[in-house]
């Protein structure tokens, strides 16, 4: 998905960084060959009062200035600081940017810091449709309450494709989701961090989307989830780990595409798919090309045994699962208990291609424990490995 073409091309590169917050609020939205388009300008939020200093409420000045773009479907430069807020609501066809300076374990640049009050999230892209988010760094605080990071709340699908884009922002230390997207109808999240949230990396109702490149890390439930209603979502080099309650979880899902991903640590299955809460099958769904890592880590619990396993497939229809390389193993430095006991686990198949997979010390107990109750049409083999010797 191509970035749109008004001229941010210039200041988020390395070498502008710092002249950036300087001219930024002067710069005007470009076309494609350069004709200025009038009375359209990138918003600087400093001149609407917003101070970057981490002490002062920073939310009226912040969405003065969002107000402000949407009156052209313009856009909002957030110079470096720390910007503390409370709920903030996106307009429609409006682009917030920020100075995308974040590490992998601390959020830099410019830092939206949640300062709670009983908001549901820090960035609302409710009825956003085709908002555009850039270089942001959202800290929850962990202030308790279940708050999310970025959410899209809506209470049907509607009639319009939503077509938000996430890109290069973290979102971490939230007791909500980092992002929770209802009934969202095309979208996409890239080259994002969502880090150490309580409950899911990013937790997705609806279809169409695109997650690319994003980092999915010690969230409190799955990296990736979908527990309602799912479908036609595309996952694709992703690196998701250190999740408790599993890397990617879907329930009742169908039309998915899982590719290249690496799936690491994970409290439960590296890929769990299971049937929804009307039994409706997982279906139409292609995973190759991933390597699974550890899956299972017994230190933080299971509902069964089988959770103690590289994926799991129950109730799947129309299904290949190929070229996928699973590995057990245990914490970082050689210390805590090595992980999982099983390596596929399958049951009530249909129409499905289980092939082609290697296990190199894949598992503790067993590479692959088929349960049975499949349909017609079901290939299980040349599935080749070995279970892991414990000294």
């Amino acid at each position: 998905m191509r970035k749109p073409d008004f001229s941010r091309r210039n200041f988020v590169t390395a070498g502008s960084v710092l002249a950036a917050s300087a001219f930024v609020s002067a710069v005007p939205f470009q076309t494609p060959g350069n004709a200025e388009i009038p009375n359209k300008e990138m918003l600087n939020a400093r001149d609407f009062g917003a101070k970057g200093d981490g002490t002062t409420d920073d939310t009226q000045a912040i969405q003065k200035a969002m107000d402000k773009a949407a009156l052209t479907n313009g856009a909002v430069f957030i110079p470096e600081g720390t910007y503390l807020c409370s709920e903030l609501k996106v307009r429609e066809g409006i682009g917030v940017h920020g100075l995308p300076a974040w590490s992998y374990r601390k959020g830099m640049g410019t830092v939206l810091s949640f300062k709670g009050g009983g908001s549901k999230c820090l960035i609302n892209l409710t009825g956003a449709y085709g908002a555009y988010l850039y270089g942001l760094s959202l800290n929850g605080n962990n202030i308790e309450g279940g708050a999310h990071g970025i959410l899209v709340d809506k209470a049907d699908y509607g009639t319009q494709e939503d077509t938000p884009r996430i890109d290069t922002c973290r979102v971490e230390k939230f007791t909500g989701d980092g992002i929770r997207l209802e009934r969202i109808w095309c979208f996409c999240v890239r080259h994002s961090h969502c880090f150490t949230n309580k409950g899911c990396g990013l937790r997705v109702r609806g279809w169409d989307g695109f997650i690319l490149d994003n980092w999915f890390s010690g969230n409190g439930k799955a990296g990736y989830a979908s527990y309602d209603e799912n479908a036609s979502n595309t996952l694709t080099g992703n690196r998701i780990e250190w999740n408790r309650e599993g890397g990617i979880v879907i329930y009742g899902g169908s039309h998915y595409n899982i590719t290249g991903n690496y799936i690491d640590r994970s409290g439960r299955c590296g890929i769990a798919l299971l049937p929804g809460e009307k039994k409706n099958s997982c279906q139409t769904i292609a995973i190759t090309g991933n390597v699974i890592y550890r899956s299972g880590k017994p230190e933080w619990g299971k509902n069964d045994d089988y959770d103690s396993s590289h994926v799991r497939f129950e109730s799947v229809k129309g299904m290949v699962f190929t070229g996928n390389a699973l590995n057990s193993g245990r914490d970082d430095g050689g210390n805590g208990s090595y992980s999982p006991d099983y390596g596929i686990v399958l049951k009530g198949l249909e129409s499905c291609i289980v092939k082609d997979n290697v296990q190199h010390n894949g598992a503790l107990k067993t590479l692959v424990v088929d349960l049975g109750e499949h349909g017609e049409g079901v290939i299980i083999k040349d599935n080749v490995g070995s279970l892991r010797k414990i000294e």
